[in-house]
């Protein structure tokens, strides 16, 4: 069984995020939600929050690829949470060159830690390249409209958190 873990806070899942979580589901049989949780950069949504919206914006996903796909919550090295979960791929998503610098630099320490797991890039389409759930959030806090970066679950959960 071929098992993918796709990482991120997910602080809200955005458009970008679905886009990534679709095409990488046509590339295993399992597919991990890494549900980070990061202290240090403060989420909007609880880690309950979070990995409610996940799981009901990757129900339909599910039923539609036929591939599992599961929210996990983890606190620990990424390597290791591959190694929790069964996975031997890690899914990434790039935006743009500057998310690839990074990038490159994580691949080089997970390899360090652990050459048995591959990391598997997947650009965001085009008209999702811009979307950054920090973006989002800041739109929504000052009363933007966010409807063409999150579905509308997710955009409502947004406006109640502002008000």
């Amino acid at each position: 069984m071929r098992v993918g873990l796709y990482p991120g806070t997910f602080d809200p899942i955005t458009l970008g995020h679905i886009d990534i979580i679709r095409r990488a589901s046509a590339l295993v049989d399992r597919l991990v939600i890494g549900v980070a949780i990061n202290r240090d950069k403060g989420p909007l949504f609880t880690l309950e929050e979070r990995v409610a919206m996940i799981e009901a914006e990757c129900r339909g996903l599910s039923e539609e690829t036929g591939t599992a796909i599961i929210a996990h919550p983890f606190e620990n090295l990424l390597i290791d949470c591959a190694h929790d979960v069964g996975a031997q791929f890690i899914i990434r998503g790039l935006r743009a060159v500057a998310d690839f610098e990074y990038e490159f630099q994580m691949v080089g320490m997970n390899r360090a830690l652990d050459d048995s797991v591959e990391t598997v890039f997947l650009m965001a389409e085009a008209r999702h390249q811009a979307i950054a759930s920090k973006l989002v959030k800041e739109i929504a806090r000052l009363g933007g409209d966010v409807s063409k970066f999150v579905t509308p679950a997710v955009r409502d959960a947004l406006s109640d958190r502002f008000g």
